[in-house]
């Protein structure tokens, strides 16, 4: 398993990945994900690898095909006063396929995360989980991550 940066040719797993991470999402919250989309277009991952900004990684198999990714966005200080101004790495997706779970992809993959945004000079990585997502709290909690704030909702 070697992870890196995603070039062109993985579009189409990623476009995969991206399906089966949306269609959990779906199946918890139906009154928000359309099933049977994705969050970006082939040409928004175009442009996100053309990005520094925003890194995507892939985990690849022995014949380099993209069995996981982690698309990241790097976050820049705040000028708010009254927070510390600090660069964080945010995690918006992170997907290994189904026929590849269980075996420690998404470990290695946010393992790499991680020492990529201490290189990066970011003080935390941070992500969101839908509630109901249970194998993903149960996941990212294991990898050493700790709840940081709740987003709430009220629907009308």
């Amino acid at each position: 398993m070697v992870i890196r940066l995603a070039k062109e040719k993985d579009i189409d797993e990623i476009l995969k990945l991206l399906g089966q991470v949306l269609q959990i999402h779906a199946d918890l919250r139906p009154d928000i994900f359309v099933a049977d989309t994705t969050k970006y277009s082939r040409a928004d991952i175009i442009r996100m690898i053309q990005d520094d900004s925003n890194p995507i990684y892939v985990a690849a198999d022995e014949e380099d095909r993209c069995v996981g990714c982690a698309f990241c966005q790097i976050i820049e200080p705040s000028k708010c006063q009254n927070m510390v101004p600090i660069r964080q790495l945010f995690i918006d997706d992170l997907c290994v396929d189904e026929s590849f779970r269980g075996k420690h992809i998404g470990e290695v993959l946010f393992d790499y995360v991680k020492n990529e945004a201490k290189t990066l000079g970011c003080y935390e990585v941070t992500l969101n989980v839908w509630e109901g997502n249970t194998s993903a709290e149960k996941f990212y909690e294991k990898m050493g991550m700790k709840v940081k704030e709740k987003r709430m909702e009220f629907i009308l």
